[in-house]
């Protein structure tokens, strides 16, 4: 039934997204819009665990249910994103380096597990801050997405990784991690958050602060100067608390958006076997703001 053909003729999709509070999402509209531009049909689902009473420890049957009515994958975002791996028959080399799983491909009775938030951060860094300085890199966040964001930095070439969460114990773990795979970089736990950005070139936030269901900058805003950059990988609000001290400060910023748009580039493509329009999921991103806030009158 996966990858099966429209009623017309024509190819069809059929893919999903399973989280938690995902109603302001942007990714089914870039898919599907992203489908219709090319000529075939795609469907795609929220899956939102906070409507159906459902967690994490659901996923086994999400994925038998997924796979029986025919996906042909889902993306997997909070609070799944390594609760999902348990599920899976196999992992693409950077979600087993990262240690956790947004993509999940539906194929010849397989599950095979793979993480486009980690390339997806990539690219944009490489595009949105090309050439800034990335000796010393402060990164706010060590769950899943903090541990994409921590390979794509290393990827990147940073030489020192300093890590900051509340959670020491998930911290020690990534930096063990990502030091066992970057052996040229230093990866470490920032002790004193002042003292780390005030050696650092750059900051990136991988945590929900800055969400508008989570208001406020991570940081104080204080702490902030303009020989740093910052980046974000929250994109609702595009322009967080966080972004619009540093570019007050004069700091150079990245928005969440490059990496929302290019962990769809790589998901269409795994979902569809299509190559996407980069250009076009751009403007399908900022479709999909306009289309939110005209149905639900709220901002982005």
């Amino acid at each position: 039934m996966s990858r099966s053909e429209h009623a017309r003729g024509g190819p069809s999709r059929l893919a999903g997204l399973v989280g938690s509070g995902i109603g302001p999402s942007r990714t089914p509209f870039m898919h599907e819009a992203e489908g219709a531009a090319q000529g075939f049909a795609y469907v795609y689902r929220r899956i939102d665990l906070d409507v159906l009473g459902l967690g994490p420890a659901d996923l086994g049957d999400i994925l038998r249910w997924a796979e029986r009515l025919g996906f042909d994958g889902l993306n997997v975002t909070h609070p799944c994103k390594q609760a999902v791996i348990a599920q899976l028959d196999d992992l693409a080399p950077a979600a087993e380096a990262i240690g956790a799983v947004n993509t999940v491909v539906l194929a010849n009775g397989r599950r095979i597990g793979h993480n486009t938030d980690g390339t997806g951060f990539l690219e944009a860094f490489r595009r949105g801050l090309p050439e800034v300085a990335r000796d010393r890199v402060v990164l706010l966040g060590a769950g899943g997405a903090g541990a994409a964001v921590a390979w794509a930095l290393l990827r990147a070439g940073v030489r020192e990784l300093l890590l900051f969460d509340l959670d020491r114990m998930r911290a020690e773990a990534l930096a063990a991690r990502m030091a066992g795979r970057f052996a040229a970089a230093r990866v470490a736990l920032a002790q004193d958050l002042a003292s780390a950005l005030a050696r650092a070139d750059g900051l990136v936030n991988a945590t929900p602060v800055g969400m508008a269901a989570y208001p406020g900058s991570p940081v104080p805003v204080e702490l902030l100067r303009p020989a740093l950059w910052v980046a974000e990988i929250v994109y609702f609000p595009l322009e967080t608390e966080l972004l619009r001290a540093a570019r007050a400060a004069g700091c150079r910023t990245l928005d969440g958006s490059g990496m929302a748009v290019f962990q769809a580039v790589e998901a269409f493509r795994l979902f569809t076997g299509h190559e996407p329009d980069i250009a076009r999921m751009h403007r399908h991103f900022a479709a999909a703001a306009e289309s939110f806030d005209a149905n639900r009158g709220e901002g982005s």
